[in-house]
């Protein structure tokens, strides 16, 4: 069961990162999320985590990383906190930004495959991305 509790100090931060959007997170969020037909919310606590999007009835996390996800350690936090993630129930996918700018469609017909398939999950790579001719 999905679960919506959380430490006050991570809603505060939450409320931070909602008016500090990546460019990455503004453009998902204002060009495709915010008006498509399943209800995701930005910036969300769960537990001592803000999730940058979640849509609670497909049990669906999409986490943006940007620069400060690559290296050995932010990959090791990374998967910490995916499996704390799917102990609360959910499902996550990891695009990186830069996929959102150059592979917007795809993302977004990505997210629409996810929402409707509950066995969709993990870290989406450019790979996934790849069109005849790029």
């Amino acid at each position: 069961m999905a679960s919506r509790s959380y430490r006050p100090i991570t809603e505060q931060r939450a409320r931070v990162l909602r008016k500090m959007m990546t460019p990455a997170e503004r453009h998902l969020w204002y060009d495709y999320l915010r008006g498509c037909p399943w209800k995701f919310q930005r910036q969300k606590p769960i537990g001592l985590y803000v999730a940058d999007f979640i849509c609670y009835d497909a049990h669906l996390i999409i986490e943006l990383d940007g620069d400060s996800h690559s290296g050995d350690e932010a990959y090791l936090h990374d998967e910490r906190r995916t499996k704390y993630l799917n102990e609360q129930g959910f499902r996550v996918l990891r695009f990186t930004n830069r996929d959102v700018h150059a592979h917007f469609d795809s993302v977004c017909a990505f997210i629409e495959q996810a929402v409707k398939n509950p066995n969709i999950e993990g870290r989406v790579g450019s790979d996934s991305f790849k069109m005849d001719g790029e």
